[in-house]
């Protein structure tokens, strides 16, 4: 739990400065990565790479639920005081954490349950699941007509019956459809598949997101309703120093973590790996398939294109391609664990070094946020492709990829802080580095501490 909740509180709260679903799945990787190291070294490699691939690319999905507006009511200035505004805020946050996190369990859970699923199969499933959120989106998530002040009945984000008279832009809300998604998923897993594992990593990342994401609002929920104490003494002396919004955000991903590891560690005798041959795509089939969902990801998270941000904007949308691509070939796992979730990440930190901030030269940003990166890890999925194919080990290769990865995301976000050194001045970054530096430090011990052996 200690260790889901580094790495969970640093994926997450490094997710904060690059947003949406591509910025939630560096933390679906990294907690992915931190409990099959500690659960399931003996694994085998692609059946374990698999796992944490759709554990990645899962927690991705509920990056299109709004919650912006959700937080304000618990903490905008002109509903501090309301009560029945901040229930109804909590109640939505964990309603929507519920549902983003539940998605990460249980697609972690389908490579860790001994279940093969083919790719016909999880492409049937993935236009089933978009279905399926078309359908609870009109159920619950219509109408939705904010110039004439008609929204859904169930509505969490900010509303005229909380602030009548108010000029305000409801948002487009679709947790709806992601709870029908839920539902169905949780249904055919359970039913259909008879899968041990997999429905109940589903219910433990429930409980975590809907438990964390309320929690960790509360820190920021405090300090809007009680100015007070931060205007004299020790909380003037923190406030100017303090983002309560990464401090939520740190802290929702702690306790997802957390308890993410808790239901793993509590199910631990029902992992199963099914070690039959596996017969991946051809390699032009699988390249083709990666080079389209590599096009239209460049293309949504750096330029405008309208239909293509109409499609591929959706969490589910966006998760349709990879999901099929990890189950059918023999490089989209790896590829996962590194270049595909890191390439957004890399072009919006060299987007803020190097075009907004002006902070470097385009050369250099782009030499060293962005070609170094993505080059060396691109060379290690290859490498890691070739080389630990089964009947090789997850653990023999996990220790040093989860490593890897901490410090590359850790130091490309230190980078995107402006490099807030503690001996520095303190800025509003310098803290949550440092709550970051520790759980680095954290995972890296227990990388050296735990690395599993009698791996042959």
């Amino acid at each position: 739990m200690l260790l889901g909740a580094c790495a969970g509180g640093l994926g997450w709260g490094i997710r904060g400065q690059y947003g949406h679903e591509t910025g939630a799945m560096l933390a679906g990787l990294l907690v992915s990565l931190v409990l099959t190291f500690l659960l399931a070294p003996h694994g085998p490699s692609s059946a374990v790479a698999r796992a944490v691939a759709w554990g990645t690319i899962a927690m991705g999905f509920g990056g299109s639920m709004t919650y912006g507006q959700t937080v304000g009511l618990t903490q905008d200035a002109t509903l501090v005081g309301n009560h029945a505004a901040l229930a109804w805020g909590l109640l939505g946050l964990a309603i929507k954490g519920g549902l983003w996190i539940g998605f990460a369990g249980a697609f972690l859970g389908l490579g860790l349950g001994g279940n093969r699923y083919r790719p016909g199969e999880l492409l049937t499933l993935m236009l089933g699941l978009l279905a399926l959120s078309a359908l609870g989106i009109w159920v619950l998530n219509e109408p939705y007509d904010p110039t004439r002040k008609i929204l859904p009945w169930i509505y969490f984000s900010d509303d005229w019956r909380w602030e009548p008279g108010a000029d305000l832009k409801p948002r487009r809300e679709v947790w709806g459809g992601f709870l029908f998604a839920w539902v169905g998923l949780v249904a055919y897993l359970h039913w259909v598949r008879r899968d041990a594992l997999a429905p109940r990593l589903a219910f433990w990342g429930l409980l975590g997101g809907a438990i964390g994401f309320p929690a960790g609002q509360c820190l920021q929920a405090f300090h809007a309703w009680n100015p007070g104490l931060f205007q004299s003494g020790f909380g003037a002396r923190l406030e100017p120093v303090i983002n309560w919004w990464n401090f939520m955000e740190t802290a929702f991903g702690a306790l997802m973590g957390a308890l993410l590891g808790l239901g793993l560690g509590l199910n631990r005798t029902r992992l199963r790996f099914d070690e039959t041959p596996e017969t991946p795509w051809p390699v032009p089939g699988e390249l083709a398939l990666l080079a389209v969902h590599l096009g239209l990801l460049v293309t949504v998270e750096f330029l405008s294109v309208g239909w293509v941000d109409e499609v591929y904007d959706f969490g589910l949308c966006l998760g349709v391609l990879p999901v099929v691509g990890v189950a059918a070939g023999r490089w989209w796992p790896w590829l996962m664990l590194g270049p595909i979730t890191l390439l957004p990440i890399a072009g919006k930190t060299l987007r803020n070094l190097a075009y907004e901030q002006a902070t470097l030269p385009l050369p250099v940003g782009w030499i060293l946020y962005v070609i170094i990166p993505l080059t060396a890890t691109t060379w290690a999925a290859v490498w890691l492709a070739n080389r630990r194919a089964s009947p090789a080990r997850a653990g023999s290769w996990l220790g040093p990829v989860l490593l890897a990865n901490t410090w590359l995301y850790f130091a490309l976000n230190f980078a995107f802080f402006q490099f807030p050194w503690p001996w520095q001045t303190w800025t509003t970054r310098t803290p949550n580095a440092l709550i970051y530096t520790a759980c680095a430090l954290a995972l890296t011990a227990a990388v050296w501490r735990c690395r599993p052996r009698n791996l042959s």
